[in-house]
């Protein structure tokens, strides 16, 4: 353990003393690793520590190291830090994240200390019944109704890591034709929407924890900012859910993250309008994100019948 670092969360956290548990898992591309320490006479029984190295050059799994995949990781952590340090306490307990407990900074390293939900949201999901999918939903919707209409001061300015103009590699690659060519098209319908809010911007099934009783908080803000929260429920809707099951329940679940979204938002937002603004552009949500991983990896599974037939009435209807 770095001996800045640690005398650093020994006052951050008020502790005597501290010791790392066990390595929860390693940054994406090896940049680092989040930790788990106990702490000794303090509040926190255990933190966990998000550890950023910059100094390791990143290995993709799928061979995207370029600079320009470098420089967007770095801004993401960039992002994540100032995401907990000045903006996470803003998050309602229905959209609930880890408290900060301070951010420390050496060189190329980086430390976040986060509270560990462990304690209260000890459970991580493979799979979701659709009650545990309304639950996220639910979250979803207090996260963007809550910052509805903000700013995204000190976070990406468009949310998202798919996000088009980061993604100049994997459009290259696009072979849909029409779909590489209303690319451009696509993203300014989204980010030109009327109701703007802060999305999550990586809001897959992992990155959710849950309590025994149903409750749910996210983790994972390197990709936050600004965007219609249809991105977001397009993108965790797909990756908990099959081709199939979106197609079948896309109405019942689009229903209740606006029904959430309605207690959720402010009073003098015209909520027919934002309702009806955002569902129709869920399936372009949908599409934007296809454009992504058509050039990523055109063989996912996620690439599939019912997002292809989406695609196409896209398409067909710019």
């Amino acid at each position: 353990m770095n001996s800045n670092f640690k005398t650093y969360i020994l006052k951050a956290t008020t502790a005597s003393d501290c010791k790392e548990l066990e390595v929860i898992q390693s940054l994406w591309s090896g940049y680092g690793e989040i930790v788990r320490y106990s702490l000794e006479g303090s509040a926190y029984v255990t933190a966990v520590v998000k550890h950023i190295d910059l100094r390791a050059e990143g290995k993709h799994p799928r061979g995207w190291d370029t600079d320009i995949s470098h420089q967007r990781k770095v801004k993401s952590y960039e992002v994540e830090t100032y995401w907990y340090e000045y903006w996470s306490a803003k998050c309602s307990a229905d959209c609930k994240v880890p408290k900060y407990l301070g951010g420390y900074a050496e060189k190329e390293q980086q430390w976040i200390i986060l509270e560990d939900l462990d304690i209260d949201y000890p459970l991580r999901k493979q799979e979701l019944t659709l009650m545990e999918v309304r639950a996220c939903l639910k979250w979803l919707a207090h996260f963007h109704g809550r910052f509805m209409n903000f700013e995204p001061t000190g976070l990406w300015e468009v949310g998202t890591y798919w996000h088009l103009a980061t993604r100049p590699d994997e459009w290259e690659l696009i072979e849909h034709k029409q779909l590489k060519d209303a690319a451009s098209r696509i993203d300014e319908v989204l980010n030109k929407a009327n109701y703007q809010t802060i999305v999550h911007g990586d809001a897959k099934l992992a990155n959710f924890c849950f309590s025994e009783d149903g409750k749910v908080a996210a983790v994972d803000f390197q990709y936050v900012g600004g965007g219609c929260g249809m991105k977001d429920v397009a993108y965790f809707l797909g990756s908990c859910m099959s081709g199939d099951e979106c197609e079948m329940y896309e109405k019942e679940l689009l229903d209740c993250y606006f029904r959430e979204l309605r207690i959720a938002v402010s009073p003098s937002i015209d909520f027919d309008a934002l309702e009806q603004e955002w569902k129709g552009l869920y399936r372009v949500a949908c599409t934007d994100f296809m454009r992504f991983l058509l050039g990523w990896m055109p063989t996912h599974q996620k690439i599939n019948d019912y997002n292809l037939k989406m695609v196409k009435e896209v398409l067909s209807k710019l």
